[in-house]
């Protein structure tokens, strides 16, 4: 199914322009965000799990933008080892709240979904994280104890954060359904399929009314706190 994307640029908060793609379907009432692996190692927003996302739930009807982090192609900035990036998730739930009237989700895939994980903005229904690699990248997240719902999908064989030790990271986290594919690797070479799959049956579910909750803690629109 084809469908029409438009490239848009994200304005962040610190002054940088941000590449990005838009697809917007005519009558679409719930948007998502997509976020890609990290880009010291070849991440961007062309990865094959953020296009399998991005197509996926374009052709379900769903307004999706992706973007290039600070520092990657042609977006503006330097790599802020995932602590200003948060900036650049933030102008892009702000473009896509702008062109759709309905909840919007935070999903990424490695990098990109432990960034997403540390953003919050008021107008969120939840988060889909792909393989974020929470034991090697340590630390409280903002989404953890929000009440708003988490879906986390985790490789079998992820050689950066197995089953286990993500689990371990996620122990005092709320509202938060976990998904493993048993055979999969971090890269989920053979599961495409399936990820985009796993994804549209989280955006079916009725929103729950905790979609209307936002963190008053923020130190910028839409980013949560550091630390």
């Amino acid at each position: 199914m084809a469908i029409e994307t438009h490239q848009v640029g994200l304005h962040t908060a610190d002054g940088l322009r941000l590449e990005a793609d838009l697809c917007a379907p005519h009558g679409a009432t719930a948007g998502v965000v997509v976020c890609h692996p990290h880009p010291q190692f070849g991440g961007d927003r062309y990865n094959a799990v953020v296009d399998s996302l991005f197509r996926a739930i374009a052709g379900a009807g769903v307004a999706v933008l992706r973007f290039d982090f600070r520092g990657v192609n042609d977006s503006e900035g330097t790599h802020g080892g995932g602590v200003a990036e948060r900036l650049d998730v933030a102008a892009a739930l702000d473009t896509l709240s702008a062109v759709v009237d309905g909840p919007l989700w935070l999903a990424g895939y490695s990098f990109g979904a432990a960034v997403a994980l540390d953003v919050v903005h008021p107008q969120l229904a939840g988060w889909l994280a792909v393989a974020p690699p929470l034991a090697v990248m340590p630390g409280a997240r903002a989404a953890g104890r929000d009440p708003r719902p988490k879906h986390v999908l985790v490789a079998g064989h992820d050689q950066f954060s197995p089953p286990d030790p993500t689990s371990d990271a996620m122990a005092d986290w709320v509202e938060t359904e976990v998904t493993v594919i048993p055979r999969a690797d971090h890269f989920f070479a053979a599961d495409l399929a399936t990820i985009a799959s796993w994804a549209l049956d989280v955006l079916a579910r009725p929103i729950t009314g905790a979609a209307e909750t936002a963190d008053e803690t923020a130190e910028a629109p839409g980013v949560s706190p550091a630390g």
